[in-house]
């Protein structure tokens, strides 16, 4: 199966690769929570969930949402529904409780300041047994990228999410910058 993928920004993440090591597949329901307007995850992860499935891409920035509504459009991809929310909100994404069985925080946690809230708001739309996979720069100094006192290491993010009833699951690198955490609710 070809994995139509949006271009642009994904040279640091090779995100094919990286859906595959998760495991989606047909009839999932994946919530990408902070989507970006590129949505990156978005387009490979509808095609892969297939007719069968459904994806959430949820934003707080309008705009973003509807650059990605319109690229969809113009791919013919029908089974993304489009949200718009502030993931530090608990509650408030029009994704329902329990319903997901894969969730994605991708450099996500970096731009914020309550990675509890977040990550409970991202658990909140897991099923039992969901998933919750974290993507996020690794903790070191690099030439670019956010500032190192910005970024949060997997082992950061890991107990946060421990508190929340998550459990470690797996880490592993993604590529040199950039490391997943897979927990599971």
């Amino acid at each position: 199966m070809v994995i139509p993928l949006l271009k642009g920004g994904t040279a640091l993440i090779d995100v094919p690769d990286l859906i595959k090591k998760i495991g989606i597949g047909p009839g999932n329901v994946v919530a990408d929570l902070g989507c970006g307007g590129s949505g990156h995850f978005v387009a490979p992860t509808a095609a892969l969930v297939g007719s069968s499935g459904m994806v959430y891409a949820v934003d707080i920035q309008k705009k973003v949402l509807s650059s990605l509504d319109s690229s969809l459009k113009l791919q013919h991809i029908t089974n993304v529904k489009i949200v718009w929310s502030n993931l530090e909100d608990i509650g408030a994404a029009e994704v329902p409780d329990g319903s997901c069985d894969i969730a994605i925080l991708a450099n996500v946690l970096f731009q914020n300041k309550n990675h509890e809230a977040i990550l409970s708001e991202a658990a909140r739309m897991l099923k039992e047994g969901g998933e919750l996979v974290v993507v996020d720069w690794k903790h070191f100094k690099a030439p670019f990228g956010p500032p190192d006192e910005l970024r949060i290491s997997a082992d950061q993010a890991g107990k946060i999410a421990q508190r929340l009833g998550l459990k470690e699951e797996r880490v592993f690198d993604v590529g040199d910058y950039h490391y997943a955490l897979i927990l599971k609710k």
